[in-house]
């Protein structure tokens, strides 16, 4: 009789620790889903949405994106994501942070899908696909890097947190009906807060030639060389520091193989950028 009375104890104990956790993690993404600025929707619109996932517009390392389209009407580009790691409240977070984030030069993030391990990000759809299309026979290349400079300012010193991107490339840069540029593809994204002025890089990731400034640059020098960084080799690893290489072809005034130069004026350009570019990356940017 003892033994069942405390039985019966210890499993109210656990029923009302139980009770406590469950309150007080609904507690926390009520708040958490308070800060966000955009809609949730559920999987089931996520499907009513993309046709039951009919139209492909591309696959990524974090998930696959599909054209959909809204109740009004309205095009949207819907990414479907894989298993991410993280919890509900680190996902929430995230989306919060960027569905705030508001500039011309950076994709706006309409909704969301959080169910279980159903997760989808809905964006507003961008009909002229990537900058990858254009970036090698285009010639307003400078301009386009302006604006894109402007989108990364915004992500970087605008936003209540700062949003580290890790993929900056072509393939990530989408294009609106007049051609503006917008960053996109939030997948490989670190949420931090204003304060941290050293971010840790244990892992590198991204896209093989496309991989953050602070590991391997090769970004804006895709788009100065107009060359697919993919292509690149190189056969010794004293060399696979991009920027050095740029940096001492500059400083010897050597030959950098540039495409699409075709007179001074142009080289003037070019080389300003990069040399932007290279100041930019520095380790002690005032030095």
């Amino acid at each position: 009789m003892a033994a069942l009375g405390a039985g019966i104890v210890v499993t109210l104990i656990l029923m009302q620790a139980l009770k406590k956790q469950r309150s007080k993690y609904v507690d926390g993404e009520m708040k958490i889903k308070g800060l966000i600025s955009c809609r949730r929707y559920t999987y089931e619109d996520i499907k009513t949405m993309t046709n039951s996932f009919k139209e492909k517009l591309g696959q990524g390392g974090y998930g696959s994106m599909y054209k959909g389209k809204l109740q009004d009407g309205q095009l949207v580009a819907v990414k479907l994501l894989k298993k991410l790691k993280g919890d509900a409240e680190e996902f929430f977070n995230e989306v919060a942070s960027i569905s705030k984030t508001s500039h011309v030069n950076v994709v706006t993030l309409l909704g969301f899908c959080f169910e279980g391990s159903k997760k989808a990000l809905i964006y507003e759809f961008m009909p002229n696909g990537s900058l990858e299309k254009f970036i090698f026979n285009k010639s307003n290349t400078l301009e386009l890097d302006q604006q894109l400079t402007h989108g990364l300012e915004c992500l970087h010193k605008g936003c209540k947190t700062r949003i580290l991107h890790f993929n900056i490339k072509p393939r990530n840069i989408l294009l609106d009906t007049n051609y503006c540029p917008k960053i996109s593809d939030f997948g490989l994204a670190k949420i931090c807060p204003r304060e941290e002025s050293i971010v840790s890089l244990l892992c590198a990731r991204g896209t093989v030639g496309y991989i953050a400034p602070e590991l391997i640059i090769r970004n804006i020098g895709g788009m100065v060389s107009k060359r697919k960084n993919i292509e690149v080799t190189i056969d010794r690893t004293s060399e696979a520091h991009f920027p050095h290489w740029v940096y001492r072809c500059l400083e010897l005034q050597e030959e950098l193989g540039l495409l699409g130069i075709t007179n001074e004026e142009d080289e003037a350009i070019t080389k300003k950028m990069i040399i932007i570019g290279l100041w930019c990356i520095q380790i002690y940017p005032r030095a």
